[in-house]
């Protein structure tokens, strides 16, 4: 497959072969999320945001995985580098407990592995002065050592945030606000305090203020005159910077500015979830660099090919045994991946195209409302190749959603009618052009066909 000259090709979605294999799935597997019926053929050619199914459909992936693909399919020059490691058995190790090494020194081995993940994330993280790293297998196990290692410095109650997704274990489920199904009948950690959102999207930014009673929602909680929590009984307050499941609202920066206010005056912890948000997707590292906030934990996961509590040696405990995980990061395919992500991002210069790339998705699709060639499209929103389009109903979004399956461009949905688009980093100007083309086409179409 020619990434320069590929685009999608559909003959019929779910095709023969995708029906035989999804239904086959579906007598083994357990219940879960299920978007549409796409079968990706792994033998199959593919490149870039460039796929084949089963049925020899190809397709643009504007879902990279849910940004757990972030540089989208067979990368050459990650590619290139897995290819001289001879596989091993084991290939797993029981976590951050054993040493491993992929020979040479461990500054710089011939082959990368935890340790250097480990390293690449705390130079990641310098500017915050995160100077260790617990690694495990996803992101809801980064979130819940991240809330771990915060109750353990005291305090029994926490703030989180109306929409919050953090993950599906229990302890990550009590602090979810986007969808009842996540969390209905099942236990929760007690004191979680649940607070609106501050976002910068129109629906919901008039909402709040600034800091000082009656403004803040979280300065209001605390406030020693008016407030109902006493500062000194809570143990963090975790936000995504960008959320994601909630429906890819952006976090305001002048209320970012006040929490920061908040974390010193109350030395209040605070932990970014950059699960999705995180490694580049929105054009600088973590997307709470984006933010007049200073994080004491970052949780990274996706993106990174494993699970990673990054924090300081003052926030972790110090206690042997606190904290253990078999198989955490013990994959090491899957942290020698991390590390070449990692490495990908810094030698091809990727933050910058996802800046480049973001803004023409961003215009082209501003430029289609202002002329009336997007109808149902209420709000655009995100930031770099994490972006959102709210439109005026679910059904519509459902409907656009479907129809550019059909097309061979794969979507995600988010919050109550969003629309979620994350094309892989290195994303070029002709594929977004493409994608662009493909979503405004089906938009239009699904307009004439409700109408």
């Amino acid at each position: 497959m020619d990434r320069a000259t590929a685009v999608p090709r559909v003959d019929s979605l779910p095709g023969d072969r995708a029906v035989e294999w999804a239904d086959y799935h579906h007598r083994l597997a357990a219940p879960s999320t299920y978007v549409y019926e796409f079968v990706w053929d792994a033998t199959g050619e593919a490149v870039g945001p460039f796929c084949t199914d089963v049925d020899g459909n190809v397709l643009l992936d504007f879902t990279s995985h849910v940004a757990a693909a972030p540089l989208g399919y067979n990368n050459p020059a990650l590619l290139d580098r897995l290819r001289a490691f001879d596989a091993v058995d084991p290939l797993k190790i029981a976590g951050q407990d054993f040493y491993v090494s992929g020979g040479g020194p461990p500054d710089d081995p011939e082959f990368p592995g935890p340790t250097q993940l480990m390293d690449r994330l705390v130079a990641m993280t310098d500017h915050y002065d995160m100077d260790r790293v617990f690694l495990s297998n996803s992101g809801a196990e980064a979130i819940e050592n991240a809330i771990k290692i915060c109750y353990a410095r005291g305090g029994h109650r926490a703030f989180t945030f109306d929409g919050a997704f953090h993950g599906r274990t229990l302890g990550a489920l009590s602090l979810n606000r986007s969808k009842t199904v996540h969390r209905s009948g099942f236990p929760e950690i007690p004191g979680v305090v649940s607070v609106p959102y501050p976002t910068t999207d129109r629906e919901y930014e008039t909402r709040w203020r600034t800091d000082g009673p009656g403004g803040n929602v979280v300065a209001d909680a605390l406030d020693p005159d008016r407030g109902v929590i006493d500062p000194e009984e809570v143990a963090y307050l975790i936000l995504e910077p960008i959320q994601g499941e909630g429906g890819y609202r952006v976090a305001h920066p002048e209320f970012a500015r006040d929490l920061e206010a908040l974390r010193e005056r109350h030395d209040l912890a605070v932990i970014a979830d950059e699960i999705q948000s995180g490694v580049g997707r929105t054009g600088e590292l973590w997307a709470v660099d984006h933010l007049d906030l200073t994080p004491d934990v970052i949780a990274s996961g996706k993106g990174l090919r494993v699970g990673a509590t990054i924090s300081r040696a003052d926030v972790f405990p110090t206690e042997r045994g606190r904290l253990s995980s078999t198989w955490g990061a013990g994959d090491l395919i899957a942290a020698m991946q991390g590390v070449l992500t990692i490495d990908v991002i810094h030698e091809e210069n990727l933050l910058a195209n996802v800046r480049d790339r973001g803004e023409q998705f961003r215009s082209g699709l501003e430029d289609a409302v202002a002329d009336g060639d997007a109808p149902g499209v209420i709000d655009i929103r995100g930031r770099g190749l994490m972006l959102g389009l709210e439109f005026d109903t679910k059904r519509r979004r459902d409907a656009v959603l479907e129809a550019a399956f059909q097309r061979g461009l794969l979507t995600l949905g988010c919050g109550y009618k969003t629309l979620r688009l994350l094309p892989p980093l290195d994303v070029t100007e002709r594929e977004i052009d493409l994608g662009l083309g493909l979503l405004l086409e089906t938009i239009d179409d699904v307009a004439a066909e409700t109408a």
